[in-house]
């Protein structure tokens, strides 16, 4: 086996791409031979990263809350790569910051349609083309520490995260036989808009970095390195696992 982690030969779709850890996971898989199929559902920020990237990426605007578009999604990489063996899920809300008792229904309704709902649509329609191609292939699901435990402040996301990892594992254990691999990554408190709430809170932020041995929040650069090897051959014997890249925060 080589000692370098390669994706030559391989598409990957990346939603939530167009900053933060999507972003980064898309720079990085097309910096390891990837043809990346970006998606938001602003097409204006994901233009400019498919520009910066150039001809190995391509931008689609999606609503992945919504059925239809990412069948549509999965139609135009093909269209435009000839396949896909790679699917990262990413793309994800985070509405309301505060006590469960107080979140209205409406930010509770959004958080499981992009989070929960999304993820399973992508899962969904990229199985099926895999399948019907009779191709190997790996699913990436972007899942949060917050889904590991409870959640204070962040339940309704929290929740959502912690039926990714299920459903990860669910669809690892039923699609192994399709030589489908998939995985999720656990970040902790890592620099990213989706961040803002706690690193804009002096005493937020001062609590997470005391439970976090390496003492410092994390890059999404560095989520990116794991994304790489678990859509990677290197990765050929992984599965139902959740990669948990988090300082240390969650060492028991």
């Amino acid at each position: 086996m080589s000692a370098h982690i390669s994706l030559d030969g391989k598409v990957a779709i990346i939603t939530g791409a167009s900053r933060g850890i999507g972003e980064a996971i898309a720079r990085t898989y097309a910096a390891h031979g990837a043809k990346v199929v970006l998606a938001a559902r602003k097409m204006d920020g994901l233009l400019s990263v498919a520009e910066s990237i150039g001809d190995a990426a391509h931008a689609v605007a999606t609503h992945t809350g919504r059925e239809d578009e990412c069948a549509a999604l999965v139609r135009q990489a093909v269209e435009k790569f000839g396949k896909v063996d790679v699917l990262v899920n990413n793309a994800a809300t985070n509405p309301y910051f505060g006590p469960m008792l107080d979140v209205e229904m409406a930010a509770w309704d959004k958080t499981f349609e992009v989070n929960l709902k999304g993820y399973f649509y992508m899962c969904r329609e990229v199985t099926r083309h895999l399948r019907d191609r009779g191709a190997p292939g790996s699913i990436v699901n972007i899942a949060s520490v917050v889904g590991l435990g409870a959640s204070p402040l962040q339940g309704v996301y929290g929740m959502t995260k912690a039926a990714i990892i299920s459903m990860t594992k669910t669809f690892a254990y039923e699609l192994a036989a399709n030589n489908v691999r998939v995985n999720a990554i656990a970040p902790g408190f890592v620099d990213t808009r989706f961040a803002s709430a706690i690193l804009k809170n002096e005493t937020l932020f001062e609590e997470v970095i005391r439970r976090t041995p390496m003492k410092r929040h994390g890059t999404p650069d560095e989520i990116a390195g794991g994304a790489l090897y678990l859509a990677s051959d290197s990765a050929s014997f992984l599965t139902g696992h959740t990669l948990v890249i988090d300082g240390g925060m969650t060492i028991d």
